[in-house]
């Protein structure tokens, strides 16, 4: 993937400069043919309702957002609020009550590979070593071992895990688990990776380590990630756009597009969060949250 969806990532909507009644001379210069941009997942009207002692109780409502192509979309909102709900929809786990989930144009209907799920406490299979937890997914999926192998010594050098590849997974520390997750979500090539809460259960230092690692990897592959969170920090830190739900019944309350990943990826520091801006954006989402 060419870097182009990085910048249409923080494209302005409004216009940042005016160019009138200026004169060329020399070649038409070639520019490529750029069509509109298509989204990956589009939500629409979305309800989610389930089976409560007093009658139906309605966990999300008229959710409507689309996911493009290369966007780390984070997800915040009060507890209770539908946020993993949502997720499990596009993960396929359940249908919703009405509208629909498309991902390419195509209704989801359950699950499949196209959409990788980290969890925070990631399901592995603690007596299989870390390159077999890798490779589950080709393997199950009928992908030769000549091609799959190779894919899993690639990703374990993306993780970090390379030294560590024969280890059981009861081994390993918390942060090291969530990195096999990683791994082994994103060797199948999901066009989405959805991440539910992933870091909430290790301590400051791995969390920050493991987010790190994550905006890299989305930085380098270009992957679309959905990321539930409940950290406003962290998803100002990681995301490229911040959708935030009401309390329950969740619904969208605001879609902010946000650069501090970018900020933080091309001047290798975190200092970003110790500015102005970064303490404006912060203010906004924590009163937008509690308020709610």
């Amino acid at each position: 993937m060419s870097d182009t969806w990085k910048d249409k990532l923080y494209e302005p909507s409004d216009e940042l400069i005016a160019v009138e009644n200026v004169n060329y001379e020399g070649p038409e210069p070639h520019t490529e043919e750029e069509g509109p941009r298509e989204e990956l997942i589009s939500i629409d009207h979305v309800d989610l309702s389930y089976s409560g002692n007093t009658g139906p109780i309605k966990a999300l409502e008229n959710i409507n957002f689309n996911i493009f192509p290369g966007e780390f979309v984070c997800v915040l909102g009060p507890s209770g609020c539908g946020k993993s709900t949502l997720l499990k929809i596009i993960a396929g786990f359940i249908s919703p009550t009405e509208g629909s989930i498309k991902l390419d144009g195509n209704e989801i209907k359950g699950t499949d590979w196209h959409r990788g799920v980290v969890f925070q406490h990631p399901p592995l299979f603690e007596w299989y070593t870390v390159r077999s937890n890798i490779a589950f997914g080709p393997k199950m999926r009928g992908v030769p071992k000549e091609e799959y192998e190779p894919l899993v010594e690639e990703y374990l050098k993306k993780v970090g895990l390379s030294e560590f590849a024969d280890k059981k997974i009861y081994e390993l520390s918390g942060g090291m688990k969530q990195r096999v997750s990683i791994a082994r979500s994103l060797i199948n090539d999901p066009e989405i990776l959805l991440m539910d809460e992933p870091f909430g259960a290790l301590d400051a230092l791995t969390r920050e380590s493991v987010q790190d690692l994550t905006r890299k990897i989305w930085w380098e592959t270009g992957k679309t990630i959905f990321f539930i969170t409940h950290d406003v920090e962290e998803a100002l830190l990681l995301g490229s756009r911040i959708i935030v739900l009401s309390r329950h019944p969740g619904r969208v309350i605001e879609d902010i597009p946000v650069s501090f990943s970018r900020q933080v990826i091309q001047d290798c520091s975190t200092d970003v969060k110790f500015s102005a801006e970064f303490y404006k954006y912060r203010e906004q989402l924590l009163r937008l949250i509690n308020s709610q």
